[in-house]
């Protein structure tokens, strides 16, 4: 069985921007990949909220993917894949970053999946696939914590590219299958979810055949 972790913000917890819940399991984009796969695959959901890349936020704490990555890599060892979509918190006002080191923090957490510690019998390290986020579109009750955001956004494929490229992994950017909610501009509605779920599992079985 190949095993594989999905590392995300709230588009991989599933917050649906229509009830504002968290969708159903097999609605979100990893439960569409996990039926997509079949019984050959072990898909672990790794979602959270206001994920960042690198960012402590101090407004809402206990929120950076690189200080989690690490503990999170090795309580489910042994991994073939992990797949990593963050960057779309790092855009919030407070942090005052460019689309150019929010791709850069992304490339931090590949870092962290190449450095993370194998046990022999286990195999090889995992490969990492590299998603960059959707973008942004029309904000409504974010558009004061996310002010620019689109326009950073916009950029998000070709940064991503980039980094992927210098870092040696996989790369699929999803501004080309999915397109954010007008409800919010930042969160993925169900079609969406399932149009990125099965694009991401066709890449995972070239990666994992």
């Amino acid at each position: 069985m190949k095993t594989i972790l999905c590392y995300g913000d709230s588009n991989t917890w599933g917050y649906d921007p229509v009830s504002q819940l968290r969708m159903p399991r097999d609605k979100r984009w990893t439960g569409v990949l996990r039926l997509a796969l079949g019984e050959a695959y072990l898909v672990i959901e790794e979602g959270l909220n206001g994920r960042t890349t690198v960012w402590d936020d101090p407004i809402e704490l206990h929120r950076s993917g690189a200080s989690y990555l690490p503990d999170c890599l090795e309580s489910h060892l042994p991994l073939d894949l992990v797949i990593i979509m963050l960057g779309t918190n790092d855009l919030k006002v407070r942090f005052s970053v460019s689309a150019f080191d929010i791709a850069n923090s992304a490339g931090v957490l590949v870092d962290i999946v190449k450095r993370c510690i194998i046990d022999p019998r286990y195999g090889v390290t995992p490969q990492v696939l590299l998603l960059a986020p959707p973008v942004v579109t029309r904000l409504s009750d974010f558009a004061d914590m996310f002010a620019h955001a689109q326009e950073k956004s916009s950029d998000f494929g070709k940064q991503y590219k980039r980094v992927a490229e210098q870092k040696g992994c996989a790369f699929l950017d999803t501004s080309r299958i999915v397109t954010c909610s007008d409800l919010d501009g930042i969160h993925l509605e169900e079609p969406e979810h399932r149009k990125l779920g099965l694009a991401i599992a066709a890449k995972v079985r070239e990666l994992l055949p």
